[in-house]
């Protein structure tokens, strides 16, 4: 998902997204562990979009204080 998309959601769709990254965390991790994950890169992936997401959230939740 790119920035661009994340800004267009509400933040009830960003939070319920971050769930989901999140449970896709906990299996990547799960695949690692077991050394059946190939691409490890993906791990870092998800933790950007999950810092991504909270990150558009707190300038959304912003703006509505400050208007």
């Amino acid at each position: 998902m790119k920035l661009q998309e994340m800004r267009e959601k509400t933040v009830d769709e960003l939070k319920s997204a971050i769930v989901d990254f999140k449970k896709q965390l906990f299996d990547l991790r799960i695949q690692l562990a077991t050394h059946k994950l190939e691409n490890t890169a993906l791990i870092e992936k998800t933790k950007k979009y999950i810092a991504q997401a909270k990150t558009v959230i707190k300038e959304k939740e912003k703006e509505v204080n400050n208007a």
